[in-house]
């Protein structure tokens, strides 16, 4: 029998001669910092285990290409519009208000990180809650004609789930195409019997990136958190709500949610299909093209709007970089509501910054959570931005899932985002980013009533906190960038 000190020698050797390898590879990298540093932790405090953890979840695939765009058939047209656009920036011949032109940067930051048209000939309505959103998207189903493409992280076999099944198998029954494509985590719960029925009615459906054990890998690896829906190539939707029961009817310990989406009619909805169809080709290698996909763009007056997706397929990390340059640019507000507060440190010093120079900055983030891990990181982030002057309100009617920001009186972001590392940097996720200043003083108003439903932290009264609860939420903070 091997003795208890010849166990932990040998264990000692296999520790340092597998964890110092990995450490160096993970410093190599050259990621962030805290990232760098988080991983190390876990390679120290989990010994093996954290060496399985990082072969499997932790090695970053963004440079390695998780699958390549080159066969899409549609995107070398948004290649050649974008570049068109970029040019009629360049000579100012882009048809733009002045409003408009005061974030020119951040346009041209989209085209030239994402390809992300500007479309001009749009309708938006802000969603402000569940049944309002599901409400919108059965009445634009039951209008389709051609096709109806969704893309979930979350699909549950509940209640709204199974009323949406029965609608898409009796649109099928009458000849529109329907693809679904769910997340293998998000939706890993959704049963063989739910699957079967759609595709014995004609429906596709496919999971992203499959995994064999999804509730120990639900926030470890890299997983489709969109919500698309496209209808006939003119209608969609994008934005925080899943097809679950609990968008409608919140959860029992915590309350009400609160959650925000937004219908766009017009060119956008091309976007949001080529993100669909990229990621339809990468399941089922099946390119999606030609005008009934895709109609031609109308170009008429209404909302600019850019929709701009990011993931490890990108060569950037779009919609974090949008996020950075926006809150740089801004010159007079910035509000955001978030249900994760985990920003890399690049997006903490801009708002820092921003605060400084006497922007004003106010963040709603919830006071109860569906997470409590998160939550606790969350608060861990308080004690430093309110020290730069930067407003921070809990949110008491329930949970607040809205993702949006905006910027002055002309800028705002509604979509899948959280202001957190995983959607900014390992997630697949899109943003629709929208320029007109009506639009953006709607949006505010819903800020604004959040607001009422908020309680305002003060700094003091903030570091009375039980001294547990900062040490939990410095234990938390340490593992931001893996959450």
């Amino acid at each position: 029998m091997i003795e208890w000190s010849e166990f932990w020698r040998y264990f000692s050797l296999v520790f340092l001669a597998t964890a110092i390898p990995v450490a160096v590879i993970i410093v190599l990298e050259k990621r962030s910092p805290h990232k760098t540093a988080a991983w190390i932790l876990v390679l120290i405090l989990l010994p093996i285990v954290g060496i399985i953890f990082y072969l499997f979840f932790g090695q970053e695939y963004r440079k390695r290409k998780l699958f390549s765009r080159k066969g899409i058939k549609s995107l070398s047209r948004f290649r050649v519009l974008s570049s068109k656009q970029l040019r009629e920036i360049e000579q100012s011949h882009l048809n733009l208000n002045n409003e408009v032109l005061k974030k020119e940067n951040i346009i041209r930051l989209l085209l030239n990180n994402s390809n992300s048209l500007l479309t001009t000939g749009n309708k938006l309505q802000i969603i402000s809650d569940g049944n309002k959103t599901f409400e919108a998207i059965f009445k634009a189903i039951q209008t389709a004609e051609h096709h109806i493409h969704l893309e979930y992280y979350i699909f549950s076999d509940d209640k709204i789930g199974n009323k949406l099944k029965n609608l898409l198998i009796a649109k099928s029954k009458i000849g529109v195409e329907i693809r679904i494509i769910i997340d293998d985590v998000g939706s890993w719960s959704l049963g063989e019997n739910f699957i079967s029925e759609l595709r014995e009615n004609g429906i596709e459906i496919y999971s992203f990136m499959e995994v064999r054990f999804p509730r120990l890998t639900s926030k470890m690896n890299y997983r489709n958190h969109r919500k698309i829906i496209v209808i006939d190539g003119k209608t969609g939707f994008t934005g925080g709500i899943n097809i679950a029961d609990r968008y409608l009817e919140g959860l029992k310990k915590i309350g009400a949610w609160r959650d925000t989406h937004l219908q766009i009619n017009g060119d956008a909805v091309a976007c949001l299909q080529l993100i669909f169809a990229a990621d339809w080709y990468f399941i089922i290698n099946e390119n999606l093209a030609g005008e009934k996909y895709f109609p031609k763009f109308t170009e008429q007056p209404g909302t600019p709007v850019q929709i701009s997706a990011s993931g490890p397929d990108s060569d950037w990390k779009n919609i974090e970089q949008a996020f950075f340059a926006a809150i740089t640019n801004a010159r007079e507000k910035i509000y955001i509501t978030t249900p994760y507060l985990m920003p890399p440190k690049s997006i903490v010093t801009a708002l820092e910054i921003a605060a400084l120079s006497n922007v004003d900055v106010r963040i709603i983030i919830p006071e109860k959570s569906d997470a409590i891990t998160p939550k606790w990181c969350s608060f861990s982030y308080v004690s430093k931005l309110l020290e730069a002057g930067i407003k921070i309100y809990f949110y008491q009617a329930g949970f607040i899932h809205s993702k949006i920001i905006i910027v002055d009186d002309v800028l705002s972001t509604i979509g899948t985002s959280n202001l957190d590392f995983r959607s900014l940097e390992t997630n697949f996720e899109v943003n629709a980013f929208v320029y007109e200043k009506e639009f953006t003083q709607t949006l505010t108003n819903y800020f604004v009533a959040d607001l009422k439903n908020s309680r305002k932290i003060n700094l003091k009264d903030w570091e009375k906190r039980p001294w547990h609860f900062k040490v939990r939420e410095s234990l938390a903070h340490i593992f931001a960038p893996m959450l």
